[in-house]
């Protein structure tokens, strides 16, 4: 048994800048776009191994375990999400089917800016409430870059657009790991979370508009804008409050997806934006396809349902497979449970982190059926059934996927390795303390704590699960909700979701933008630390201003 170092050089400052070292070093690497993701992830997966081994007494065993262990659960579930995604759109490219949806979405809106409300953030929204993990940059970014958009402006914004849905998402799944660390009722998690998020729900479209077209491309759609954030944030809380935290994204998505289209049935902006380039310095621009003529023919409503069929059947299979009945049936006889020799339980987080020594496990759970990636696979492969494939064009089709795919999932696969490092060499807990030592200045912090976690592991659940005790216990200790507190870390880790190095891989990998992730990261880390900012500024109002306290719930 070994039990985690928080602070081996007896001096906190220097203990957290050694903890950092991983990770600045990762999106440093990243974001002077002069060494490529895979390469500058496996250099900061090696530094995270000689941190966690010289520095902070990790046995070397120990450490080389938790690498493999996050490297293999770096491709399942996310890299078979990834992988299988791009295979679904590769399928729709190929027969012709993806045109015509992007010249239907078209014939919905021309306007760019009305698009990225349409697909970046409601239909991402729904695909993060059905799937999450990575599935709704993947899929929106493929989509925005099929209708004309520059690869920057694909990529970097459907990141910003896939923040607020993000702690409801995969139907709910950060909300209930926050509540298994926390003992918390989920319900009242959710609830809390739903009184946190709505804002930021009516925000962030109108700081997607503006980050894509300007301040006044942003007012000339405002009332469309507008009728986007009200559609989703009011059934968000109405959802989360009052039904439960597990359809919140669909509900409010499908919501949101029917009322912008109405309205755009009876209002459109008097100047219209045709062109889909980013108004900001984009190396990428002379990429983009030459835009449609305005007087392109509409595809027929035979063509509409033959190109949307496949991404329904998508829908279908993902909202199936999210739901814990479907889990509870096949992952009694589909489920292979593997704890790692060695690793399992053989590390003990210790105080501060917890009140008593508590084992830190060590299992890779291979839940081949119920993964996110094979209902996707499926729905491929039904989908290349419908389309007219045959077994071997699909074959092959899968093998150019892997090789176009091969570099993003040695990335992703790297990252998770660094995520589980940290979290098991006690890295990430250090980081931890020094938010937590920040006093009346808590709420603000914490919230950039859960920021942090998402930004380390890729994942709100993650987050939740690695610091949502901690800050139960901080908050205790401090005299604040512990409830405000737990949901202020899956609040505010939203935030930092659109700059994990995994979300970025995916935007790059679904935009066929390899080697250019530091482009995408420089664009959107200022719109992260400001949300995030802002997030942490509504919790901090929310702990100690009225009538913000009384948004509070106790439990």
């Amino acid at each position: 048994m070994w039990n985690q170092v928080y602070n081996p050089f007896g001096n906190a400052a220097l203990s957290t800048i050694a903890a950092a070292i991983p990770v600045v070093m990762l999106l440093v690497l990243i974001a002077t776009n002069k060494v490529k993701a895979h390469v500058a992830a496996v250099i900061a997966l090696v530094a995270a191994n000689l941190v966690a081994i010289l520095i902070f007494t990790m046995p070397a065993g120990m450490s080389i375990r938790a690498t493999i262990l996050g490297a293999v659960s770096g491709f399942f579930p996310i890299g078979w999400i990834v992988l299988n995604v791009i295979f679904m759109y590769r399928l729709t490219v190929a027969t012709g089917r993806f045109e015509t949806l992007q010249r239907a979405i078209g014939g919905v809106t021309p306007d760019r800016r009305l698009q990225l409300l349409l697909i970046a953030f409601a239909f991402g929204a729904f695909f993060e409430g059905a799937s999450g993990f990575g599935t709704p940059v993947a899929v929106t970014g493929a989509i925005l870059i099929g209708l004309g958009f520059s690869p920057l402006a694909a990529s970097g914004l459907s990141l910003i657009a896939n923040t607020a849905p993000v702690a409801f998402g995969a139907l709910g799944t950060p909300i209930a790991g926050l509540a298994s660390v926390t003992g918390m009722d989920p319900y009242l998690l959710g609830a809390m979370v739903g009184r946190q998020l709505p804002l930021f729900s009516l925000i962030v479209p109108f700081w997607l508009i503006w980050a894509f077209a300007g301040f006044r491309g942003m007012m000339q759609i405002w009332p469309a804008i507008l009728v986007c954030g009200i559609s989703f944030a009011v059934p968000q809380f109405l959802i989360s409050n009052y039904i439960n935290p597990w359809i919140v994204d669909i509900g409010a998505s499908l919501i949101c997806m029917a009322c912008l289209i109405g309205f755009m049935k009876v209002w459109r902006p008097r100047e219209l934006w045709l062109s889909p380039a980013l108004r900001v310095r984009d190396d990428s621009a002379a990429t983009m396809p030459p835009r449609a003529p305005a007087n392109e023919e509409r595809p027929s409503r035979k063509e509409v349902w033959a190109a949307v069929t496949p991404w329904i059947i998508v829908c279908v299979i993902l909202l199936v497979w999210g739901t814990g009945w479907f889990k509870g049936a096949v992952n009694p006889w589909a489920t292979w449970n593997y704890p790692v020799p060695e690793l399992h339980n053989m590390i003990a987080k210790v105080a501060p982190v917890a009140p008593r020594p508590t084992p830190e496990g060590a299992v890779f759970s291979f839940t081949w059926l119920s993964f996110t990636g094979t209902g996707i696979l499926i729905a491929a492969i039904i989908s290349a059934v419908v389309m007219g494939f045959s077994p071997g064009a699909m074959i092959r089709e899968y093998g150019r996927t892997i090789r176009v795919c091969a570099f993003s999932l040695i990335t992703i696969s790297a990252m998770l390795a660094i995520g589980t490092l940290t979290r098991l060499s006690g890295l990430d807990a250090t980081l931890g303390l020094a938010f937590a030592g920040t006093g009346v200045l808590y709420p603000f912090f914490g919230t950039l704590l859960g920021w942090l976690g998402v930004a380390l592991t890729g994942s709100d659940t993650a987050s939740n699960v690695l610091f949502g005790n901690l800050q139960k216990i901080t908050s205790e200790q401090l005299g604040l909700n512990p409830v405000l507190m737990a949901a202020a870390n899956s609040s505010g880790g939203v935030m930092g979701k659109m700059i994990d190095a995994q979300s970025i891989v995916v935007a790059s990998t679904a935009t066929n933008w390899f080697g250019h992730e530091g482009s995408i990261l420089r664009f959107v880390f200022w719109h992260s630390i400001a949300l995030a900012c802002l997030v942490g500024c509504f919790v901090m109002l929310q702990a100690y201003v009225h009538p913000f306290t009384s948004m509070v719930l106790s439990q």
